[in-house]
């Protein structure tokens, strides 16, 4: 399915701003929805005069009336007049009989889209960018509760700003839409003075949970939460906003170990402010597995951070064994195993600096040819380094072996291919959705054709990459250029064991 930017695009009447504007809209649709307990519809003109829908919610408070959704399709033709009639009148236009939807008796209304030019000022776009279709189901008809009467008269509220360019509000901030309130999780309604004029009865229970105890339509809104938080010692500074009504910004109160999200939605007629719909949600189960992942997170990298530790101190414990050795063949062993727990441990530090599990391995070989770079200085060679393309990110599965397998591989090329002399080792990366290629070559001597290393890095590489990640190794000789060392990958390997 197309996104509402590439309709917006295709339908070749909407700018950059106006598509915008109309992500913004679509990220409220549902609370529109909830509110006029109706299927909502968005519709963005094309170029035959005609209309694409680009956006379509569902009511979560009844039933839908439309199974399938309408997005990237034209207006159909029983609706096409009166989205046009709005669109060009720039005013809201209702159905006169009810239309039918398979069998189902219908009402529809049409409210044009007005994009406001700035936060700050009054000014609108000269003719409409989009229209929005409400389409009500009549068959269920009963006395509406004194909720859904509210939620109805909030919902042509909306409508009616939506019209004027004042929803949505320039001035709210972009925040989470993980865990914002919803229409049926609690809504208050309150007056220009911040008034309480409707609790909702999940309004009221997420407020008698924090300790209020009394009726919250009658009621100060902000001297309730007031009194709530009294014995805080810090405050989100935007909560008078918000329990007042006079922003359209969300914030959290906390009170007897209950937490509760509030967002304001000031409600305004010819730009003056008349009341406000504040929604509410209880956020206290989210908030504590939120609290456990950062705690979990922050535990990981604590690991990796004295894993990185320990394989260092290792490692220097290698190197002091290493300059006691009295064979250079015992030396050199104790060399190779700290150069080892070194690239390891260069995995490790890049772990615990991020919070999730994959490292960005492209840092992390650069960081290996540090290491590579002290082996060539110690064996009298100068090597020039080259990487060609990018490894990108890798899971910590593949990071580990990657990196020390890479390790044996360039160490071999100027330990023996290039020993004592000058040379180039170049490794060239090539990632694709599902493999990740890798060639280490030199200019060095070469191998003798055929002939494989059967030393202990020989086995580690093999091991590593054969072994830990699925994938394939060929050593061959290029004629007069040294050796090439080509690794293939597969980067679904694991998921697939």
């Amino acid at each position: 399915m197309p996104t509402l930017s590439e309709l917006v695009s295709s339908s070749g009447r909407s700018s950059a701003p106006d598509a915008e504007w109309l992500h913004l809209l679509a990220g409220d649709m549902q609370l529109l929805a909830d509110l006029a307990f109706a299927d909502i519809v968005l519709w963005a003109p094309a170029d035959d005069s005609s209309f694409i829908a680009v956006a379509h919610n569902r009511p979560s408070s009844s039933a839908t009336l439309f199974y399938r959704d309408f997005v990237g399709q034209r207006i159909k033709s029983e609706w096409r007049a009166l989205a046009t009639e709005a669109f060009e009148t720039a005013k809201i236009v209702d159905s006169n009989a009810p239309d039918w939807f398979e069998e189902t008796p219908t009402r529809v209304r049409a409210v044009p889209v007005q994009r406001r030019i700035s936060p700050s000022g009054r000014e609108v776009t000269n003719v409409p960018i989009a229209v929005l279709t409400r389409h009500t189901n009549l068959s269920e008809t009963r006395t509406p509760s004194r909720q859904e009467l509210t939620f109805n008269d909030c919902a042509d509220e909306l409508f009616q700003m939506i019209a004027a360019g004042d929803f949505p509000d320039l001035g709210a901030p972009t925040g989470r839409r993980r865990g914002a309130p919803r229409a049926s999780d609690g809504l208050i309604r309150l007056d220009v003075d911040g008034i309480t004029t409707f609790a909702s009865p999940n309004a009221l229970s997420a407020f008698n949970r924090m300790g209020f105890t009394g009726e919250l339509e009658g009621e100060s809104l902000a001297e309730v939460t007031a009194e709530l938080v009294a014995a805080q010692h810090q405050v989100d500074e935007s909560l008078p906003l918000v329990v007042t009504g006079r922003a359209p910004w969300r914030t959290d109160i906390e009170a007897r170990g209950v937490t509760v999200s509030l967002r304001a939605i000031p409600l305004r007629e010819r730009g003056e402010r008349t009341g406000a719909i504040v929604l509410s949600r209880d956020v206290t189960e989210q908030r504590h597995q939120e609290q456990e992942l950062i705690t979990k997170d922050a535990t990981i990298r604590e690991i990796h951070h004295r894993v990185k530790n320990n394989l260092q101190t290792v490692a220097s414990l290698l190197r002091i064994q290493a300059r006691r050795s009295r064979t250079d063949e015992a030396r050199d062993s104790l060399i190779q195993a700290m150069r080892r727990v070194s690239a390891i441990a260069v995995v490790h530090d890049t772990l615990s600096e991020g919070l999730n599990q994959n490292v960005d391995f492209d840092e992390v070989f650069e960081r290996v040819l540090l290491l590579v770079a002290e082996v060539a200085s110690s064996a009298g060679t100068r090597v020039h380094p080259k990487k060609v393309g990018t490894f990108g990110e890798l899971p910590s599965e593949y990071a580990t072996p990657l990196a020390l397998a890479l390790t044996e591989l360039v160490t071999n090329a100027v330990e023996h291919g290039l020993a004592g002399r000058e040379g180039t080792v170049e490794i060239v990366a090539s990632r694709s959705s599902d493999r990740l290629t890798v060639q280490v070559r030199d200019n060095g001597t070469g191998l003798p054709e055929g002939k494989v290393g059967s030393g202990l890095g020989t086995q580690i590489v093999r091991t590593l990459i054969q072994g830990e990640l699925g994938g394939v190794i060929d050593w061959h000789t290029l004629v007069g250029r040294g050796t090439e060392v080509t690794i293939d990958i597969p980067m679904r390997w694991i998921e697939a064991s």
